[in-house]
């Protein structure tokens, strides 16, 4: 190396380091936008279309390893694409699927980066575990009237936050709630307390919104958790400790919702979304019997319907992921759905349990993943963009994991 390329090199390095590191927090930003989505286009969408251009247009990559999550996302969406040949009125639909295309983008922008440096992870979850506590704090005052004009964070009675609706405010919720609990299992206990707040608050947060959803997941992705960091800890102190801190937190939830259900509001409410079968499920032309005629509608319409469009036939929306792949992006987006969820899930399994630094960021993501696919079979999510950011953290961590075992191979083992 000649002088004047190791001087350039010396002072490069500096000016690269500052790049990298302002990039990263430009992608924390975008990730705190994530949980403020009263209106649309959200602030969200408009700061990610930026820096998804910038930072593709400052080099960066896709590996052929993420190159197969954009090969899935984007069949995806031209199934989208061929579904508005069936549309007599095109208005919406054009926008609706490049919305659409728009947040497969994203996820793979997150995978890229993510396999790029894994130190961006933790400030992604940082930055989710914010946006969750002030739109958790926004949904509590709002659902409690503790100031004028606060009923802006609420809908029908439900809290939302600062979403549009409270069955993508509760879900939205869960991922930094199970970031929390890990946090406090595993971290120093002198920092326990703090996050014990702030997983009260975000807790309080998906309860108040009365998503079944929600609830669901919440609870399915704690039982997880618990159960696969005792599958992977050894050590039978830090098993123990695991088991009493879960048992701990699971007391202060239950004292928490029972003094929150002392309020008339709450418990009303409550007794009435605990119900597993709501009235508009199982009536005539209800969620059920919608996706009943729905599907047997989908086996003679390849093409599907076109978005929105399933909405103005019936009563509502389809209120199914399934259902809404095969009207909304027809038969080629179905079969594309289904292969990214079950190769996401298999690049997780896979990987879930290795001693990486990245390890707990993938199992939280992956076991969201799980019960976001479970909670589909009520719900739609082909438009949720924390949805597309947990695609991405799956993707990006498999993806270190490839080229760990590459650089490392003879630690592949767990």
């Amino acid at each position: 190396m000649s002088p004047i390329e190791a001087a350039y090199s010396h002072v490069a390095q500096p000016q690269r380091a500052a790049l990298r590191f302002i990039g990263s927090a430009m992608v924390a930003f975008g990730v705190f936008l994530a949980g403020f989505v009263i209106n649309e286009p959200a602030p969200y969408e408009l700061w990610m279309a930026g820096l998804v251009g910038i930072w593709f247009i400052l080099g960066l990559r896709i590996s052929r390893f993420t190159a197969m999550l954009l090969t899935l996302l984007l069949t995806f969406n031209v199934g989208g694409m061929l579904s508005l040949t069936q549309m007599k009125d095109m208005t919406g639909g054009p926008m609706y699927v490049a919305v659409s295309t728009f947040l497969a983008l994203t996820s793979v922008f997150y995978a890229a980066i993510i396999e790029d440096s894994a130190k961006r992870l933790p400030l992604i979850f940082n930055a989710w575990v914010f946006a969750a506590v002030i739109t958790s704090l926004l949904g509590i005052l709002g659902y409690f009237h503790a100031f004028p004009g606060a009923e802006v964070f609420t809908l029908y009675d439900r809290a939302k936050g600062a979403f549009q609706d409270p069955n993508v405010f509760g879900p939205f919720l869960v991922v930094p709630s199970l970031y929390l609990i890990h946090g406090i299992l595993t971290r120093d206990l002198k920092t326990s307390p703090l996050r014990a707040a702030a997983l009260l608050i975000v807790a309080l947060g998906v309860f108040l919104s009365f998503s079944r959803a929600a609830w669901g997941l919440f609870l399915l992705g704690v039982v997880l958790l618990i159960f696969l960091m005792l599958l992977k800890e050894r050590s039978g102190a830090f098993r123990l400790r695991i088991l009493i801190l879960s048992l701990l937190a699971i007391v202060l939830m239950v004292a928490a919702l029972l003094i929150a259900l002392q309020f008339p509001q709450v418990s009303d409410l409550f007794s009435t979304r605990a119900q597993l079968v709501q009235e508009y499920d199982g009536e005539y032309l209800g969620r059920f019997d919608r996706h009943r005629i729905g599907f047997q509608m989908m086996m003679e319409r390849p093409l599907g319907l076109g978005p929105m469009v399933f909405g103005t036939i019936f009563p509502e929306d389809e209120h199914n992921i399934w259902l809404k792949t095969l009207t909304t992006y027809g038969w080629l987006g179905f079969v594309s759905y289904v292969s990214l969820l079950v190769w996401t899930l298999y690049l997780g399994l896979k990987n879930l349990l290795r001693d990486r630094p990245w390890q707990p960021y993938l199992m939280i993501a992956w076991i969201c993943i799980i019960g976001h696919a479970v909670i589909g079979n009520v719900i739609d999510i082909d438009h949720w963009r924390h949805v597309y950011l947990l695609l991405g953290i799956v993707w990006g961590c498999a993806a270190l994991e490839h080229r760990y075992r590459q650089s490392f191979p003879g630690h592949s083992a767990v």
